[in-house]
């Protein structure tokens, strides 16, 4: 056991510390999240031109920041935190794990607390993840990976969360009841709107299941072409000596 972990964090020291136009990071998946990546990444071409846009933008400004930065931060912002902000948070972690890029950390929050949907957390496991939660909690902390590490814990709270980014970050809203309630979020560098769909209206219906794990791939995707274009020009940028 104290070997495999040793292999782990070796394994991310050496991703830390490689440049970041190496190659990506070889990262141990579990099969079906292999599979689930390479299904979302060939669907870069159905993200439409205007989207990609909205996302480009985005990432560009995000590289932008890092100009006189060692880091700079992400912060998913819905109303309740419990199903497009986590979703989008977890894909913008794992993009940047799998695009071997260290220089982003990725947060989330709501407007309110509630908890992390159980339905979210189920689409999240279908996907590939590797998810662990007590069920009996009523909002309980999540702990999500790619296999076996590393492992991200997740739980509902508000956006000015102690745990949250004060400093060097970007407010991005992903439902536009938060992008009305909250037309300002203190200390944002940037503020963006990237709504999805709730969804919630789907809740105990015959659509269900269908429509949350259409909603996982949906931000995943378009979360894995954020990564990759910020990837990009992170790559423009050291190679005309910017």
């Amino acid at each position: 056991m104290k070997t495999t972990i040793t292999s782990y964090f070796l394994l991310f020291f050496i991703w830390a510390s490689s440049p970041v136009y190496s190659q990506k990071l070889e990262i141990d998946l579990n099969k079906n999240l292999k599979n689930t990546t390479e299904k979302l990444i060939a669907s870069f071409d159905e993200i439409n031109a205007e989207r990609k846009k909205e996302l480009e933008e985005l990432g560009n400004f995000m590289v932008e920041q890092l100009a006189d930065k060692e880091k700079f931060s992400a912060l998913f912002v819905c109303t309740h935190n419990s199903r497009r902000s986590h979703i989008a948070d977890l894909w913008f972690k794992y993009g940047m794990l799998y695009y071997g890029l260290h220089q982003f950390d990725s947060f989330s929050g709501g407007t309110e607390a509630t908890a992390f949907n159980p339905k979210a957390i189920e689409a999240i496991k279908r996907a590939g993840f590797t998810v662990i939660y007590d069920k009996k909690i009523e909002n309980p902390v999540v702990s999500i990976s790619p296999r076996q590490y590393p492992e991200w814990r997740m739980k509902s709270k508000v956006y000015t969360d102690k745990i949250n980014p004060k400093e060097d970050f970007v407010a991005v809203m992903v439902c536009s009841e938060a992008d009305k309630s909250c037309p300002a979020v203190d200390g944002a560098t940037g503020r963006f709107a990237i709504p999805y769909n709730d969804p919630r209206h789907f809740d105990d219906t015959p659509s269900e299941m269908q429509k949350y794990d259409e909603t996982v791939a949906l931000i995943g995707s378009e979360m894995l072409y954020l990564s990759h274009h910020i990837k990009n020009q992170i790559i423009i940028k050291e190679e005309s000596g910017k």
